[in-house]
């Protein structure tokens, strides 16, 4: 197993947000985590990407206890994040912002190959390199954010809020671009997303959570055929 959770609470200080999350996923695989604003989705991703220290609870990578280390730490072993909100530095160029991803890595050919491979994903970020990034458009930025995650060379890709904010055009070219990293077969996802059509389209595993606990968890066309489901995220 890739990426697994066992009994994991986390919380802000005093205040506990997560209770008893037990979450798995395989290799190359796209699991969707859906869920109300509020329900704890962000904070697992930053639980899992060391942001939040545990409570307490298990979080192992490829078999690898992690859930003592920092996100410097995490970052080289695979693990990569796309935040909510995006979080790019403004001032700085979008090439420079895609090139901060590679941080940790000192393979320069290797870092050129996926600056290649991430302009070829997204060609208005190409166009745009030397532009400031805080110039770019709603969906235009989370390319930018996107891309500054696929540099950090992941095995797995944390993505916050795909389609949040951003026009339905958008959201088309971003949800390709999903499924074309995915196509790689070198990377797996997990996917944040309020919108829940969108998520369980692009994965086939899911998981509900509801006021910090994992209420559901099955494949995707299961959960978007589910009654309960349906009509509490979806209105019908």
């Amino acid at each position: 197993m890739m990426l697994e959770i066992q009994n994991l609470n986390l919380g802000y200080g005093d205040i506990q947000v997560l209770w008893d999350i037990n979450l798995r996923m395989a290799e190359k695989e796209v699991v969707a985590l859906a869920g109300s604003n509020g329900a704890g989705k962000s904070t697992l991703m930053k639980g899992i990407i060391g942001m939040l220290k545990p409570l307490s609870g298990s979080i192992q990578f490829f078999g690898k206890e992690v859930s003592a280390l920092p996100p410097s730490k995490r970052v080289p072993l695979g693990i990569s994040l796309v935040p909510e909100g995006r979080e790019i530095f403004y001032w700085m160029s979008v090439e420079e912002n895609i090139l901060m991803g590679g941080y940790t890595r000192a393979d320069g050919d290797g870092i050129r190959k996926s600056l290649d491979w991430i302009y070829n994903l997204f060609p208005r970020l190409k166009e745009r390199r030397t532009q400031q990034a805080g110039t770019l458009s709603g969906g235009e930025q989370q390319m930018c954010a996107i891309a500054r995650g696929l540099m950090a060379d992941p095995k797995l890709l944390l993505v916050d809020e795909l389609s949040l904010g951003l026009a339905p055009v958008m959201v088309d070219r971003l949800v390709a671009a999903v499924r074309e990293i995915h196509g790689t077969g070198r990377i797996s996802i997990l996917l944040v997303e309020q919108d829940v059509q969108t998520a369980f389209e692009l994965s086939s595993r899911g998981y509900i959570i509801e006021t910090g606990k994992i209420v559901a968890e099955d494949s995707s066309q299961k959960l978007l055929s589910d009654n309960r489901i349906r009509e509490a995220y979806l209105g019908i």
